[in-house]
């Protein structure tokens, strides 16, 4: 939660960290990665989806793209319709990858990811870890994703909760409302259920950022 006034998201507190990491990471040897799942497009972000953007985003890095990935999209290409990688060769990739340098990977609202591809996404990423010891993971996701992603990961991970206040969800609301272009499309009786409705509701959810292997306070 920041400041009076400032409601925190599931996406504002990964956008702080990338925007963290970013920051340090100017000049370094560090590569970062970010993906943001959402519920609206649960069928089309599975995990080899995912992973793809991953690693394009950390290839695209890469001061040269090693050749075993130039060679994979290659022999890719030749196919009948240009069929995309599979699942196990853009993991293979990324774990080829990482340890050219420390890299970073985001994941926003992993609970949005549809239940049919979370469980192959978090195990992607296990696998990630399992074989490259410079990689670090930031998740974030509503409380009850954590007793999911203990059991794939098959460890305790450390946690950090975050819940908004009343006060400060109400400061928000008011500051967009006072925003709004078309003022007179709402009357007092709508404003006041939206500051009561929305308050009320947002209590009742917390949003959890599990990092796998503790971000470090500063890059080395």
């Amino acid at each position: 939660m920041g400041g009076k006034g400032q409601v925190l998201t599931s996406r504002d507190v990964s956008s702080l960290v990338t925007d963290r990491l970013c920051d340090q990471a100017g000049g370094q040897n560090v590569a970062i990665a970010c993906f943001y799942f959402d519920f609206a497009a649960q069928k089309e972000q599975s995990s080899r989806s995912m992973l793809g953007t991953l690693l394009k985003q950390i290839v695209s890095g890469l001061e040269e793209v090693p050749g075993e990935i130039t060679k994979a999209y290659e022999d890719q290409k030749k196919v009948i319709g240009g069929r995309g990688l599979e699942l196990s060769d853009i993991l293979r990739m990324l774990q080829a990858t990482s340890p050219e340098k420390l890299t970073f990977i985001c994941i926003d609202a992993v609970d949005e990811c549809g239940p049919e591809h979370r469980i192959r996404v978090l195990d992607s990423l296990r696998q990630i870890l399992q074989k490259s010891p410079g990689t670090r993971i930031f998740m974030t996701g509503r409380p009850h994703i954590q007793d999911e992603i203990g059991r794939r990961f098959s460890r305790k991970v450390p946690t950090i909760h975050i819940s908004p206040k009343r006060d400060d969800v109400i400061g928000y609301l008011r500051a967009r409302l006072s925003e709004d272009t078309n003022p007179d499309a709402m009357d007092s009786s709508l404003e006041a259920d939206i500051l009561k409705k929305i308050p009320q509701d947002i209590s009742e959810m917390c949003v959890k950022a599990t990092t796998l292997r503790e971000l470090p306070r500063v890059i080395r």
